[in-house]
C-alpha cells in the first residue's frame, strides 16, 4: 500500500532514468516513480510540491556538524567582511562568561592577514577569546587567550620575539581542546546544526568526529526518534585502538547512525600555509609541515587496511597526496573503498594516478571560491593555482569523485555553482555531474549506492525539493535555488512552502 505520494513536480532521478512528475512511497521507501495518475490511490497522503524539482537528498560527504552547530549557537564569522565585522559579531554572541567564541572567518574575503591578538583584544581583555579561521587548521586568540592556554611549542606564530595571536595545526588544536563542549552543549550544536542541514535539502551527513561527545549524543537522538540525518562517524586514527577493541567495523550501526572510516591528517591546508607541498610556496620558502610523516602515513594505513576499516586521509599539497597514493598503492585495497580527502593541488601525475587507484576522491567545489587570479590560492601557490581542484580532469580519467562541503558553507547548490562555474573554463562539471557527486557519488564513498544517492524502487525516500531547477536557471544563480522541502524515509522534515 503507498502511504504518500510527492506530485506536481518535476522528478529527476539522477539514475539514468527519465523525469517523471510524482513519486510514491511506501514504509520510507521508494514504491514507484512515474506518472501522478497512476501512481495516487484513495488512501495515500499527497504532498504538493507546488511545481518544484525534486531531487535525491543531498550527501554531504566531508563536513563537521558540530561546527555547523556551533557557528548557529556562538559568533558566526562565515560572512564577516572585515575584521570590524568580526569584532562586532563576537562582541554580539557574547553571554557574559566564559570564553567567547566564533567560526568560520576568512581573511581572504578581506583582502587582509589572519585576526590578531591585538584585534581580539578589542573584544575583551578580561576575558579569553577566539575566532577560528573557516578551514579549522588556524585559530586566532586574544591576549587573555594565550595567558590562559598551555600551547605547544610548534604552531605558534612569532614576530619580533611575541606571539601574534594567529595558532595553526597542534597550537590550534589546543584551542579546540580547551573549548571542547560536554554532552549537553554537543546535542545543543548537533540540533542546531541538523536543522541547517536539512533546510539544505540534506539528508545524509559523513561526519569527522574527534575527541567529541558527538558519536553518543548521535546515537541517543537516534533512539529518541529525533536524528532526521542519515550520520556516518569517521573516527581519527588516535581511535583506531578502541575501535578494534570493541569490535567495531566500516558500515556497522544502524538505519541513521553508522561507522564509517578512519581518518587523519597527512598535512595542513592552504590557507594556513601548512599544506605539504612538492615546491615551496609562492609566498613563502616553506613546503608545508606533514601531519603524518610517509613512513607513519604508510604503516597506519597498513594497519587500518588489515583491520577491514575505510581509511580516509586529509591531504590537499601534491607531496601529501603522493605520499598517501604510496601507501595505498602498498596494500591491497581494492575493496575498502578508501579516501583521499580534499586532494587539492594536482600537480604532474596525480591525477592519473587517483584515477588508477581505488582510491574515493572526496573533495570541495566550495574551494573553487580561493582560486580566481588573485584570490587565495594565487598567493599561495602563484600558477600553481590552475592545477587545483580538477575535477573536470578526475571525472574524464574516470576517478571516483564524491563531494562535500567541509562546511564552507554547507550548501550543496553552492558546491553545485562553484563546481560548474570554476575559475578554471577546463575544470568545470555540467550540472548534472556536480549534482551526482553530491548524491550518487557521494552515497559509493559511503557504501550507501544501493540504499541512498537516486530516486528509485527500493532507495530510502529522501529527497530535496528545490524552487527552480538547476539545469535551468543561468549557472551563476544556482546557489540562489531555494530549497523548499526536505523529507527523510517520506517525512518532511523542512518545509518552506508558502
Amino acid at each position: 500500500m503507498v502511504d504518500r505520494v510527492f506530485t506536481n513536480c518535476e522528478v529527476r532521478p539522477l539514475s539514468g532514468e527519465d523525469p517523471a512528475a510524482a513519486v510514491a512511497v511506501t514504509n520510507g521507501t521508494v514504491a514507484a516513480v512515474g506518472d501522478p495518475a497512476e501512481l495516487s490511490t484513495a488512501d495515500a497522503e499527497t504532498v504538493d510540491c507546488r511545481g518544484g524539482v525534486l531531487l535525491p537528498g543531498f550527501v554531504d560527504a566531508h563536513t563537521h556538524l558540530e561546527v555547523v552547530g556551533r557557528r548557529a549557537v556562538e559568533a558566526d564569522l562565515a560572512r564577516a567582511d572585515s575584521p570590524e565585522d568580526c569584532i562586532d559579531r563576537l562582541l554580539a554572541a557574547d553571554d557574559g562568561e566564559g570564553w567567547i567564541l566564533g567560526f568560520g572567518y576568512d581573511e581572504s574575503d578581506w583582502g587582509g592577514h589572519r585576526l590578531r591578538a591585538a584585534t581580539l583584544d578589542r573584544v575583551s581583555t578580561e576575558r579569553p577569546v577566539a575566532a577560528a579561521r573557516e578551514d579549522l587548521h588556524t585559530v586566532s586568540v586574544n591576549h587573555a587567550a594565550l595567558d590562559a592556554l598551555d600551547l605547544p611549542d610548534s604552531g605558534v606564530r612569532i614576530e619580533d620575539g611575541a606571539p601574534t595571536g594567529v595558532l595553526v595545526e597542534e597550537a590550534a588544536e589546543a584551542v579546540f581542546d580547551a573549548v571542547a563542549p560536554d554532552d549537553t552543549q554537543t546535542r545543543e550544536y548537533l540540533l542546531a546544526a541538523q536543522e541547517v542541514a536539512l533546510s539544505e535539502g540534506i539528508t545524509a551527513v559523513h561526519d569527522m568526529v574527534r575527541q567529541s561527545h558527538a558519536p553518543r549524543v548521535y546515537r541517543d537522538l537516534d533512539s529518541e526518534g529525533v536524528l532526521s540525518l542519515r550520520v556516518r562517524l569517521n573516527y581519527w586514527a588516535d581511535h583506531l585502538d578502541a575501535v578494534r577493541e570493541v569490535g567495531l567495523a566500516t558500515n556497522h550501526g544502524s538505519d541513521r547512525v553508522e561507522m564509517g572510516a578512519i581518518k587523519t591528517y597527512v598535512d595542513g591546508s592552504l590557507g594556513a600555509g601548512t599544506a605539504r607541498l612538492r615546491e615551496p610556496y609562492a609566498d613563502s620558502d616553506s613546503v608545508g609541515e606533514w601531519r603524518t610523516d610517509p613512513d607513519a602515513l604508510r604503516e597506519l594505513v597498513a594497519a587500518v587496511d588489515d583491520a577491514g576499516l575505510q581509511f580516509a586521509a586529509h591531504a590537499i599539497g601534491d607531496a601529501a597526496i603522493d605520499a598517501l597514493l604510496a601507501a595505498i598503492e602498498s596494500v591491497d585495497a581494492a575493496d575498502q573503498r578508501h579516501r583521499v580527502e580534499h586532494a587539492e593541488v594536482l600537480t604532474g601525475d596525480l591525477v592519473a594516478r587517483l584515477a588508477a587507484s581505488p582510491l574515493v576522491v572526496s573533495a570541495q567545489p566550495n574551494f573553487h571560491r580561493w582560486a580566481a587570479p588573485g584570490g587565495l590560492y594565487d598567493e599561495r601557490l602563484g600558477e600553481r593555482r590552475r592545477l587545483t581542484n580538477r575535477f573536470r580532469d578526475l571525472a574524464d580519467a574516470s576517478a571516483r569523485l564524491a563531494f562535500g562541503s567541509d562546511c564552507m558553507p554547507l550548501s550543496p547548490l553552492y558546491g553545485v555553482q562553484q563546481a560548474v562555474t570554476g575559475p578554471e573554463p577546463s575544470q568545470r562539471l555540467t550540472v548534472g555531474e556536480a549534482l551526482r557527486a553530491y548524491t550518487t557519488e557521494a552515497a559509493y564513498a559511503g557504501f550507501d549506492e544501493d540504499r541512498m544517492g537516486t530516486v528509485a524502487p527500493g532507495m530510502v525516500a529522501d529527497f530535496a525539493v528545490l524552487a527552480a531547477s538547476p539545469w535551468e536557471v543561468p549557472d551563476g544563480d544556482i546557489s540562489d535555488i531555494a530549497v523548499t522541502l526536505t523529507a527523510s524515509d517520506g517525512d518532511v522534515v523542512f518545509d518552506s512552502r508558502a
